[in-house]
């Protein structure tokens, strides 16, 4: 509930702030989503312990579906027609697998340990592929032409609106202390290297979009301390 309704705020907002319509499309796609998985996940093991991991994971799903149907639809709106971006979304392997991983766990179906040792390394090396693209990327950037007002913003709402209207929600639905912190960590993670691959696969301005993920990862590490403080205030934990 919290990132729709941040999600109506920042269409509003970067209609009335950034002009340049890639510019809105990497604002709308990015803005909202963390990186769950590879830093939410560790970090909710690192403090709350290991029964973090089924509602880390829970969200990371979530977060998954979200940045695979709605970020794609905003990078490739700016290429496509409304139409067309919709089927761009069909085209993406991850939303497939991601049923499929679904299914295969509802059903209770379990992999031999040699294809599970298989699919593991496949994801180690998928991250490592993901992050040398990253930094390809980042060697390009340029601190005095980037695009700070586009990186700002999107910081501005990933790491204040976000959060502060998922703090109003956690506590309107008086959630318990533990899944509570858990939804808030998640909330305030920094931005997922996954724009930068899908910035660049529909050409919108990887360079800015790569940029404003490290604006984003810069301020997650400066607002860490007060996010916990957030978190033993209105948690207890």
């Amino acid at each position: 509930m919290a990132v729709f309704i941040a999600l109506l705020l920042a269409f509003i907002y970067g209609r009335k702030v950034l002009s340049d319509t890639q510019d809105r499309s990497i604002f709308m796609a990015s803005s909202l989503v963390g990186n769950t998985g590879n830093l939410g996940i560790p970090l909710g093991i690192a403090l709350f312990g290991v029964a973090s991991v089924p509602y880390t994971s829970i969200l990371n799903i979530a977060n998954i579906f979200y940045i695979y149907i709605f970020s794609v639809y905003f990078f490739a709106g700016d290429k496509f027609s409304f139409k067309d971006a919709l089927f761009e979304i069909f085209k993406i392997p991850a939303i497939w697998v991601a049923f499929l991983a679904l299914a295969f766990n509802a059903y209770g179906f379990e992999l031999n340990a040699d294809f599970e040792n298989v699919f593991t390394m496949g994801a180690y090396a998928a991250i490592v592929m993901q992050l040398v693209i990253f930094g390809v990327f980042m060697s390009q950037v340029k601190l005095k032409s980037a695009n700070w007002k586009l990186s700002l913003n999107i910081t501005l709402f990933k790491h204040i609106l976000l959060p502060l209207i998922g703090l109003v929600v956690i506590v309107y639905f008086d959630l318990s202390p533990f899944v509570a912190s858990i939804i808030f960590l998640e909330l305030m993670v920094p931005l997922a290297v996954n724009n930068v691959n899908l910035s660049a696969l529909y050409n919108c301005k990887p360079i800015d979009t790569t940029m404003a993920v490290l604006v984003s990862s810069f301020a997650f590490v400066a607002l860490i301390y007060f996010y916990i403080l957030i978190m033993q205030h209105f948690f207890g934990v």
